[in-house]
C-alpha cells in the first residue's frame, strides 16, 4: 500500500518548479512520447481533449498540432504552471486552448464532454487514484479514449534504498504497481484496458546532480509520513555514500518503472464487470 500523499505541498512544489520545469523535464518528454505513440495505431478523431497535468503544455501543443480542429482544454492544479503553458503558447483570439486550474480528483469538466483524455506522469501524484480515474471516467464521452502514463513502485529505487540505510523515515514517494491500476481502471467503468510496463535507467554524474532535476520539476517528496525538517549533513553523506556503491562506469544509475496504457470508456449502456480485456479491432489502424 502506498503512503498517502500531501497535497498542499505537492501543489506548492510544482508551482516552485515551473520556471525551471523545462530545463529538467527530459524523462518526461520521453514518457510522454511514448504514450502518444499509441495513437499510431488507434483511430480516434476527438472533439474535446483533455491534458491533465498539462504542466508547461509541451504535449497539448503536440496533441494540438495532430487534432487541427479538436478543443484543447489543458488542466493542472498548479495554477504558476499553467501561466507558463499560456506564455509557451502565445494564446491568440479565438485560440482553440482552454485554460484551467484544477485537482484531478474533481475535474471542473462537465459530465461526457471530453473525446480523449491525456495524462503522462501526473496520475502519481493523486492523494486517491481512484477518485482521479473516476473523474477521468466521468468527464469521457461514451466511447471515449483515455491514454497515460504513470510510475510503479519500482521508481528510483536505488535512492529509496539509499535512503533507507540511513534514515526510517520516507525519502522517495511509493507507487502503485501495474496489476493494481488496471483493477482500479476497470472497477471504474473503463474497457480494454491495455498496460505495459517499461524500464528507463538515467544515469547521472552525481547523486546531487539527480536530486536537482527531482527539484526542478517539482517532484519532491510528498509523502504525509516524510521527515519536514533538513536532513543533517550526516545522514545525506550516509546516503550518498550508499548510493555511489551502485556506480558503475563512473556513472550513477536512477531506475524509473512506468506504466503506460490507454483504456476505453465503457458505453453507458454496457454493463460494468465485463472482464474480457480484448483489444477492440474496430479501434485499429489498419497496417
Amino acid at each position: 500500500m502506498s503512503v498517502p500523499l500531501d497535497k498542499k505541498s505537492t501543489m506548492a512544489s510544482f508551482n516552485r518548479a515551473a520556471r525551471t520545469y523545462d530545463a529538467h523535464d527530459f524523462l518526461q518528454r520521453e514518457v510522454g512520447s511514448r504514450v502518444l505513440q499509441q495513437l499510431d495505431m488507434l483511430v480516434v478523431n476527438p472533439e474535446n481533449i483533455a491534458d491533465l497535468g498539462a504542466g508547461t503544455g509541451r504535449f497539448s501543443r503536440l496533441l494540438g498540432r495532430r487534432f487541427k480542429k479538436s478543443k484543447l482544454y489543458l488542466v493542472d492544479f498548479a495554477i504558476k504552471m499553467l501561466f507558463r503553458a499560456r506564455y509557451n503558447k502565445k494564446v491568440r483570439l479565438f485560440s482553440r486552448e482552454r485554460y484551467i486550474c484544477g485537482d484531478m480528483e474533481a475535474l471542473p469538466i462537465a459530465d461526457g464532454q471530453i473525446d480523449l483524455a491525456f495524462t503522462s506522469l501526473a496520475l502519481q501524484w493523486s492523494q486517491q487514484l481512484e477518485l482521479s480515474v473516476a473523474e477521468i471516467r466521468r468527464i469521457l464521452s461514451p466511447g471515449g479514449l483515455f491514454l497515460f502514463a504513470t510510475l510503479g513502485p519500482d521508481t528510483l529505487r536505488e535512492l529509496r534504498e539509499s535512503f533507507d540505510l540511513v534514515s526510517s523515515d520516507p525519502h522517495v514517494n511509493e507507487f502503485l504497481d501495474m496489476h493494481e491500476v488496471g483493477d482500479i481502471l476497470s472497477a471504474q467503468g473503463f474497457s480494454d484496458p491495455v498496460l505495459t510496463t517499461e524500464r528507463i535507467i538515467v544515469e547521472y554524474q552525481d547523486v546531487m546532480k539527480l536530486m536537482r532535476d527531482l527539484k526542478g520539476i517539482g517532484a519532491s517528496n510528498v509523502s504525509t509520513g516524510r521527515q519536514k525538517t533538513l536532513m543533517g549533513k550526516a545522514r545525506l553523506a550516509g546516503m550518498i555514500k550508499r548510493y555511489n556503491a551502485l556506480r558503475r562506469n563512473n556513472k550513477v544509475p536512477a531506475t524509473y518503472e512506468v506504466i503506460i496504457g490507454h483504456a476505453w470508456a465503457l458505453d453507458r449502456g454496457q454493463k460494468k464487470g465485463n472482464t474480457e480485456h480484448t483489444f477492440p479491432l474496430s479501434r485499429l489502424k489498419k497496417r
